[in-house]
């Protein structure tokens, strides 16, 4: 199988991923906590594109499956994983959307 090129990973990143920072309650301990994520959702007919896209993001990450809205998520959660994979690669390999402002922000968050 051939490797996804790093620049065309970009680009369909800018088009379909999305760079977020989830901010939530925890009800028992009164604590506000702050989860950043990487993710790019597709059809679930293109599942085996976001296993490839995984492949060149180390395997970090998860892909869930939604059998309600026919849709595949590849999301990266860990902060290591964030930090160590997905900003160096942006880093390498510059958004030219709007959403490289919007990965900036991502990364200066984290």
């Amino acid at each position: 199988m051939k490797k996804l090129n790093p620049n065309w990973i970009t680009g369909f990143t800018d088009a379909e991923g999305c760079f977020y920072i989830n901010f939530y309650k925890n009800k028992n301990k009164n604590k506000w906590h702050i989860q950043p994520s990487f993710q790019i959702d597709l059809h679930a007919k293109d599942k085996n594109l976001l296993r490839e896209i995984q492949s060149i993001f180390e395997d970090k990450g998860t892909i869930f499956t939604s059998k309600i809205y026919y849709k595949v998520s590849y999301r990266v959660y860990g902060i290591l994983d964030i930090v160590k994979v997905i900003i160096p690669h942006f880093d390498k390999y510059p958004l030219i959307t709007k959403k490289q402002s919007d990965f900036l922000l991502f990364k200066s968050i984290i």
